[in-house]
């Protein structure tokens, strides 16, 4: 049970049997399972055939799931095939993805959940998690000005409270 690498292998095959699919299913490299389509599946449909479907699981209407991106010394002839396999691993078991599995931040309190909505990115600097450089290879440098918790409900934030520092589910 649970989020993972297999399960959302199962997905990706899942949805290359979709009708209208063009070509194939892709699985991006943070892939794991979602609801219906993995998260980080790709797969298009062609339009023009009357049975071909588009599904909402395909649209990525998760919160802020993504490739990310670690920027290391290493070159790839650094690595022998073990090596990127035992990396990828790691990668895998150190960061949280899937419903339920929570962060690596832990539970927020309710002035660093609130911190986390307004500042975004500079939360993780404040707590040692990146160096202040990162935020210049984010999207909005990691926040978004006028950024105002007041607006986010109660449900939401309870449910991401314990979401922080994972890939979401």
């Amino acid at each position: 049970g649970g989020g993972g690498f297999q399960p959302a292998v199962r997905q990706l095959a899942n949805v290359a049997t979709l009708p209208g699919l063009v070509h194939m299913s892709v699985g991006m490299p943070d892939i794991h399972s979602g609801y219906g389509f993995a998260i980080g599946n790709v797969a298009a449909v062609d339009l023009a055939d009357p049975d071909a479907v588009v599904s909402p699981g395909g649209v990525g209407f998760d919160i802020n799931c993504g490739v990310r991106l670690i920027r290391t010394n290493l070159k790839e002839a650094d690595l022998d095939p073990a090596m990127k396999e035992k990396l990828a691993d790691e990668l895998f078991r150190a960061i949280p993805v899937g419903v339920g599995q929570g962060g690596i931040i832990g539970k927020l309190t309710d002035a660093e959940l609130d911190l986390v909505l307004r500042k975004g990115m500079e939360f993780t600097t404040l707590k040692n998690l990146s160096w202040p450089a990162d935020q210049d290879f984010v999207e909005e440098r990691g926040s978004f000005e006028g950024a105002d918790p007041g607006k986010v409900s109660a449900r939401a934030k309870a449910r991401g409270r314990t979401q922080c520092g994972s890939l979401g589910s």
